[in-house]
């Protein structure tokens, strides 16, 4: 974990609003991101189907396409873990919030707006208080 993404002093991040700049220290990358997009949305399309379609063998298809892109890019470019692991429901949300952004063309200004760039080095200090 990157000293500037670190939750609070007790360890422990306690609100969303404490997770989301963690949650963006751990996506700093664009590419990283763009798979996070790209995996959500395929497992999202993929959960409906099998939710409409009663089909319940497409479950697990699912949550590899959506987890799988995420993870490579944790493991391969961000080389962190992914906050899934700790936080698995603020995760959730988080990506969901992170590609709202990006479809409306503000998730870069929201990393600038917490790192100072929309791809910041991974020392880069968090700019803002939790």
């Amino acid at each position: 974990m990157l000293p500037s993404a670190m939750p609070a002093a007790n360890g422990r991040i306690t609100s969303f609003e404490e997770f989301w700049p963690f949650y963006i220290g751990e996506h700093r990358l664009p590419l990283c991101r763009a798979l996070h997009y790209f995996g959500t949305t395929m497992g999202t399309f993929t959960m409906l189907v099998a939710l409409t379609k009663m089909t319940p063998m497409l479950v697990p298809l699912a949550l590899v396409l959506g987890y799988g892109p995420a993870w490579i890019g944790h493991f391969f470019l961000e080389n962190n873990k992914p906050a899934s692991f700790k936080y698995p429901l603020w995760s959730l949300r988080a990506d969901y919030k992170m590609l709202w952004y990006a479809a409306r063309g503000r998730m870069a200004a929201e990393v600038t707006r917490l790192y100072g760039s929309p791809a910041p080095r991974r020392d880069a200090p968090l700019l803002v208080s939790r």
